[in-house]
C-alpha cells in the first residue's frame, strides 16, 4: 500500500514540474489580409520545425496596426508582421516620411526599444504602391518605367480606385512629379480593377506591388525609375520579453530576413486568392521549396 502511494506521489510530482516547465504558446497575430495569413503560417511552422515551442495564431485582428500594436505592448500578442513605414506613420506617428529606408529602419529599432518591442530583420519584399499595365500596352509603346509612362500618357486611360485618385499625395502628386497627362481617368472599385485592366477599359492602374493578380501574366509591374513611391518593407515586430522567454526564438525569426522575393508573395498571395489553396499549405510549400521542412 505504502508502495502504491509513493508511486502515485511520484506521478503527480512529476506532472507537476512538467506543467510548471512547460511554456505558454508563441501567440502570433495578422492583420486581415491574404499576404499577412500567408505570412503568420510561415513564421509559425518554421518555429515549430526549428524548436519545440507551441504557436497560437490569431488571423485577421480588425483595424490590424491600430489595434495589434497595443495589444502587443499589454502582451497579448507576441509578434506579427508588420511594414516599415506603416509602423513609422501609424505607430511613430510621424508627420514626416524619411526617405532613406536604411535611417527609418534604425529609427524604428530606436523607438520600438523603447517601447519594449524590436524589429528581427525584413523579409526581404516591399508591398508599396505601384503602376501596372497590360503586357501589350507595355509592348506596344515601350513602357519599362515611369517615365516610359509619361512620355505615353497622353494615348491612355488610367483606372483606380477612388481613394487613390482622390488622394491629395495619391493620383494628383503622382502625375505631378512624373509630369503625366493622361488621356482620360476612370474611378472603380479596388476589386474591379484588374478586371477593367484585363477587358481594355483603362490602360494603366494603381496596384500594390505583391497583389495576386500580378502573378497571373499578361501584366507588368512598371519600375519607379524616380522612387516616387516610398517603400514599405515586411517584418517581424516581437515583444522584447518574448525573446527573453523563448531563447531559441530569435535566431529562428531571422531565418526569415531576406528569404521572399515580391515576386515569392504575389505567386502566393495568388495561390490562396485565385487558386483557392489553403494559407496553411502555400506557406507549408514555400518553406519546403527553401529547404525548412
Amino acid at each position: 500500500m505504502k508502495k502504491k502511494i509513493v508511486f502515485l506521489l511520484v506521478v503527480c510530482m512529476t506532472l507537476i514540474l512538467c506543467a510548471c516547465g512547460k511554456k505558454e504558446p508563441v501567440k502570433i497575430a495578422s492583420k486581415p489580409m491574404t499576404e499577412q495569413y500567408i505570412l503568420t503560417e510561415i513564421i509559425a511552422q518554421l518555429i515549430e520545425a526549428e524548436t519545440d515551442y507551441e504557436v497560437e495564431i490569431t488571423k485577421g485582428v480588425g483595424g490590424g496596426t491600430t489595434n495589434i500594436h497595443p495589444a502587443l505592448v499589454k502582451g497579448e500578442f507576441d509578434l506579427y508582421p508588420e511594414y516599415t513605414r506603416t509602423a513609422w506613420l501609424n505607430v511613430l506617428k510621424k508627420e514626416e516620411m524619411e526617405k532613406d529606408d536604411e535611417k527609418l529602419y534604425q529609427q524604428l529599432l530606436t523607438e520600438y526599444d523603447a517601447l519594449g518591442l524590436t524589429w528581427t530583420g525584413l523579409y526581404g519584399f516591399s508591398n508599396t504602391y505601384g503602376l501596372a499595365v497590360r503586357q501589350d500596352t507595355a509592348q506596344q509603346y515601350g513602357l519599362s518605367t515611369y517615365s516610359d509612362l509619361a512620355a505615353a500618357s497622353g494615348e491612355l486611360i488610367f483606372g483606380g480606385n477612388p481613394d487613390y485618385i482622390e488622394l491629395q499625395t495619391g493620383y494628383s502628386r503622382l502625375c505631378e512629379a512624373y509630369q503625366m497627362q493622361f488621356k482620360d481617368t476612370k474611378q472603380m472599385e479596388i476589386a474591379l480593377k484588374y478586371e477593367a485592366l484585363k477587358n481594355g477599359e483603362v490602360d494603366v492602374i494603381n496596384a500594390f506591388t505583391t497583389d495576386a493578380q500580378l502573378a497571373a501574366g499578361g501584366l507588368v509591374l512598371l519600375t519607379d525609375d524616380n522612387v516616387f513611391f516610398e517603400t514599405f518593407d515586411a517584418g517581424t515586430v516581437v515583444r522584447k520579453e518574448t525573446l527573453e522567454k523563448y531563447p531559441e526564438l530569435k535566431a529562428v525569426l531571422e531565418k526569415l530576413n531576406g528569404l521572399i522575393t515580391e515576386e515569392e508573395m504575389q505567386r502566393m498571395n495568388y495561390e490562396v486568392e485565385v487558386n483557392g489553396k489553403e494559407d496553411r499549405e502555400v506557406a507549408r510549400q514555400f518553406l519546403e521549396e527553401k529547404g525548412f521542412l
